[in-house]
């Protein structure tokens, strides 16, 4: 993070184009690299001044800024306090370097048969839920509905089995 780093650099890095880096980065993270930088810079520069007695200017200039007023507006604006405050003993925020975890699910086959069927009622239920917790919140949501009194009048013949697992 103290070398000169540039989106060129880490897209040449890669064997992609910086277009494409770019994009796809600010995608998957919901900012673009250089504000990734940026905040890892100043995350990493408060640390360096609460645990080095180093002159702050002398950080600033370690960190890539090339003056002091620009330094301690970025920073104020990160930290929501000036360098020296921080010195003294202010909190910082902390922007925790990116992880990348890579995840596939899904492609298998599925079997289907479209038929006609004579008209019927559908219900619907309306509720929220996390992604992460779906097999284990809609089974909940099913639960929660069939128990509901209004649901005995419905005609049960293409209800769904609520004991089923989701996998």
């Amino acid at each position: 993070m103290t070398n000169d780093i540039t989106t060129q650099d880490i897209a040449n890095y890669l064997y992609i184009s910086s277009f494409y880096f770019q994009k796809a980065f600010s995608i998957i993270c919901g900012y673009s690299v250089s504000e990734y930088i940026r905040n890892r810079r100043l995350s990493l520069v408060a640390i360096e001044l609460l645990n080095t007695n180093n002159k702050i200017i002398d950080i600033a200039l370690k960190y890539g800024y090339d003056s002091p007023d620009s330094f301690t507006k970025a920073f104020t604006k990160f930290h929501g306090l000036t360098p020296t405050a921080v010195r003294k003993g202010g909190k910082i925020k902390e922007f925790a370097p990116l992880k990348i975890n890579l995840i596939l699910k899904g492609g298998y086959t599925m079997e289907y048969k479209i038929e006609e069927r004579e008209s019927f009622k559908v219900v619907g239920l309306k509720d929220s839920f996390k992604y992460e917790t779906t097999y284990q919140d809609i089974p909940k949501i099913w639960k929660k509905f069939f128990m509901k009194s209004a649901f005995n009048k419905i005609n049960t013949k293409y209800a769904v089995n609520i004991d089923t697992k989701f996998k």
